[in-house]
């Protein structure tokens, strides 16, 4: 089984994704300094992945550090810039250029954004990975999740996603998640490929900083 894995980048949004967070914030607009940490478990029919994920954010800026996103073995740094604002809907949009280097090594534009409208939330990343070593492995991957949350603690709802973390016969991996957390804590789980022979589920447990 043909495995493309993702990398560690320095980045710029708030969210690494919207069901990271233990917990649904009341705005996505940040003034202070705010981290996150979280771990990401790709559990497939025949193999397992280990991603690391940390970000930081304030006001602008946003910087993000993975490490198994655009390959296996392969870290990305990325750098972005915020622009949030709203009341009722709420929106964070980051476009970003992030540089790869390991098994993979090149450079990626992407863009971030994050909407948040009573309770429901679409967030998307999007990249298009440029490999300095081999042009036929350059590539375009995207990440959506559409989540309601009916207690701050409580998310669920669908996603899709655009990867080469191993090969299907799928194009767009497609599948549900729900999510809870407590304080600064979060714990999400996805299920894709619903209905297939080669399921994939994913695990995501975070946490955030109380911010300084």
């Amino acid at each position: 089984m043909k495995k493309i894995f993702y990398s560690m980048l320095w980045m710029s949004t708030l969210l690494c994704c919207s069901s990271v967070f233990a917990q649904k914030p009341d705005t996505i607009a940040e003034t202070r300094w705010n981290h996150s940490l979280s771990g990401w478990f790709y559990i497939m029919k025949d193999d397992f992945i280990f991603s690391p994920i940390y970000s930081v954010n304030k006001d602008w800026l946003h910087l993000e550090a993975r490490y198994n996103y655009e390959d296996m073995n392969t870290f990305s740094a990325w750098f972005g810039y915020n622009f949030s604002g709203g009341n009722n809907f709420q929106y964070i949009i980051t476009p970003m250029v992030g540089g790869i280097v390991g098994n993979t090594n090149g450079m990626a534009p992407g863009l971030e954004f994050d909407f948040v409208f009573y309770g429901f939330e679409l967030y998307s990343e999007s990249e298009y990975v440029i490999d300095f070593q081999d042009h036929e492995n350059q590539y375009f991957y995207n990440w959506t999740d559409f989540t309601y949350s009916p207690l701050d603690w409580l998310w669920f709802g669908l996603s899709a996603q655009r990867t080469r973390l191993y090969q299907t016969d799928l194009e767009i991996q497609r599948g549900l998640l729900i999510g809870g957390g407590y304080k600064w804590f979060g714990l999400s789980a996805y299920l894709f490929n619903i209905g297939f022979d080669d399921p994939l589920f994913v695990l995501s447990l975070s946490f955030t900083f109380p911010e300084y």
